[in-house]
C-alpha cells in the first residue's frame, strides 16, 4: 500500500466540515450498567434485571486519550457511511490512515471528513453520498490527513 501524501494543493470539494472540536476529558469517568441479556432487534423477549457489569464510554470508545480528539460533524456528504448533520465523531490521530477508512483531512485549508480511496495508483476522498463526487488529491491540493475516525456519536 502507498503512503497517504501529507501536503499536497488546491481543489473544491463537498461541503460536510467539522463545525466543533473537543478534546476528551482525561480523569472522567462514567460507568453506566451494561446488562448481560442483550436486546433484541426482532421479536421481543422477557426483560432481564441482570447487569453484567458497568462500563465507562469514555474506555470504550477512547483508546489512546493523548492523540485522540472529538469533532461535531455539519453537513450531508457522509450519511450514506452512517454519518449524519450534527453526530459527534471520535478520531484517533495515532492511527496510520489505509484505504478505505474514513478520516478527517485538511484540505485547501479547511477541515472535512471523507473515505479515504487509493484507485489504480490515486487518492480520492470519497464522500458517502451519491449527489457529491469524489475528489481527487493531486500535487497541485493542500492536503494533510488529521487522522482517522474510530466512532460516531449520534441520536435516533
Amino acid at each position: 500500500m502507498e503512503p497517504i501524501p501529507l501536503c499536497l494543493h488546491q481543489q473544491p470539494f463537498p461541503r460536510t466540515i467539522l463545525s466543533e472540536l473537543y478534546r476528551p476529558q482525561r480523569g472522567d469517568s462514567l460507568a453506566l450498567p451494561l446488562y448481560l441479556m442483550p436486546v433484541s432487534a426482532g421479536f421481543p423477549s422477557p426483560a432481564d434485571d441482570f447487569i453484567e457489569q458497568r462500563l465507562d464510554l469514555n474506555h470504550y470508545l477512547i483508546h489512546n486519550p493523548a492523540a485522540t480528539f472529538m469533532a461535531r460533524v455539519a453537513g450531508d456528504s457522509m450519511i450514506g457511511g452512517g454519518i449524519h448533520d450534527g453526530d459527534l465523531i471520535i478520531v484517533d490521530r495515532s492511527l496510520v490512515p489505509k484505504d478505505g477508512q474514513v478520516v478527517v483531512a485538511v484540505l485547501n485549508g479547511e477541515l472535512t471528513i471523507k473515505r479515504l480511496k487509493y484507485v489504480q495508483g490515486r487518492l480520492f476522498l470519497q464522500a458517502e453520498n451519491p449527489v457529491y463526487p469524489d475528489i481527487e488529491i493531486t500535487d497541485a491540493s493542500a492536503f494533510l490527513v488529521w487522522g482517522v475516525v474510530t466512532s460516531v456519536i449520534h441520536a435516533l
